[in-house]
């Protein structure tokens, strides 16, 4: 128990911003600017912003620290899902991935997941590296290591190891740690890749 006191706590800091582990300089640097925002158009009546009023503060920071980018700069499409789309550039041993949140209720929401990614996965960290606007539509630009999938993943191996650390399965592919509270979904076979026996979570959605 007194480790599962320790992870919460190294959590909490995480997630408060009061740590800034390795990669994740730039998300909680995003993060910071959300929480300490107070734009002269802000509709909320309380201290949390709602999603447009987070894209924009999202906008005036990525402009003020020169984090716009452009599809270009992204190198070939790979493919794509719901809510990202995938690039690699040859030479590369990164992914780029661009996505708009869809499936979060907010910026911040996105972000978290991201941290928490990180601190649970390190072996594929997501590195924040700017924004992209096209159409109207917002996107975060992160990358990943770009992992070579050398055997088909068993979902029973991937059931194993989360419930060594905690997490129980509750239904599809979805998990839940019921003391740290975070449910962990849609782990199926194209989220998490398997290198010569060993497990990369390379998707995940933790909420």
């Amino acid at each position: 128990m007194d480790d599962l006191k320790v992870l919460k706590n190294e959590l909490q800091t995480i997630i408060k911003g009061e740590s800034i582990p390795g990669e994740s300089n730039l998300i909680q640097s995003a993060k910071a600017y959300l929480k300490n925002y107070t734009g002269a158009n802000s509709e909320s009546q309380s201290s949390k912003l709602n999603r447009s009023e987070e894209e924009r503060a999202l906008k005036e920071f990525v402009k003020n620290n020169s984090l716009f980018l452009k599809r270009g700069q992204l190198g070939k499409y790979v493919t794509e899902g719901a809510e990202k789309k995938i690039y690699y550039a040859e030479n590369d041993r990164e992914l780029s991935k661009v996505s708009d949140a869809i499936f979060y209720q907010t910026w911040t929401d996105y972000l978290n997941n991201l941290l928490l990614h990180n601190y649970f996965f390190p072996d594929t960290v997501y590195k924040l590296c700017g924004f992209i606007e096209e159409d109207e539509t917002f996107f975060a630009f992160v990358k990943q290591l770009f992992v070579f999938n050398t055997e088909s993943i068993k979902l029973e191996q991937v059931k194993s190891y989360l419930l060594q650390n905690g997490f129980i399965h509750k239904k599809n592919n979805d998990y839940y740690h019921p003391y740290l509270g975070i449910i962990l979904e849609d782990l199926y076979d194209e989220n998490v890749l398997t290198n010569n026996g060993v497990l990369f979570f390379v998707d995940t959605g933790f909420i």
